[in-house]
């Protein structure tokens, strides 16, 4: 019965934590309201952020449909708060409603944009 009760309490925990992250203030970063957005902050000063660049064209290039945006985190430090961006480079991919579907830090690899992406595109 403990186990139940703490799986319980867990699983509602988490679908709050969910419904938190889904009313996110995403006006005005530049999402595409049509498909989905690959949007990856960054800096000048952020060596990895090139590398994450790279790999997002990359997948936008496959996928056509993708937009991309990416958001200088010491241009726009309120998009930062608001998304609690703590470390660089943070990949957020949002759906064509403004949700957020996916979010990593570092590098991305291909494949896993690419799995997140297909789906939304459907």
């Amino acid at each position: 019965a403990l186990v139940a009760g703490r799986l319980v309490n867990l699983r509602a925990g988490l679908r709050k934590a969910e419904a938190a992250a889904m009313n996110i203030d995403t006006s005005g970063l530049g999402l595409s309201e049509t498909g989905p957005t690959v949007a990856h902050f960054s800096a000048v000063w952020c060596g990895p952020c090139d590398a994450v660049r790279r790999v997002v064209d990359q997948v936008c290039r496959e996928l056509p449909e993708v937009a991309h945006v990416e958001i200088d985190m010491d241009a726009n430090p309120e998009a930062a708060r608001r998304l609690s961006v703590l470390s660089l480079p943070t990949t957020i991919v949002f759906d064509a409603h403004g949700r957020p579907r996916y979010r990593t830090s570092g590098v991305p690899k291909v494949a896993d944009l690419r799995s997140v992406l297909e789906p939304l595109l459907a």
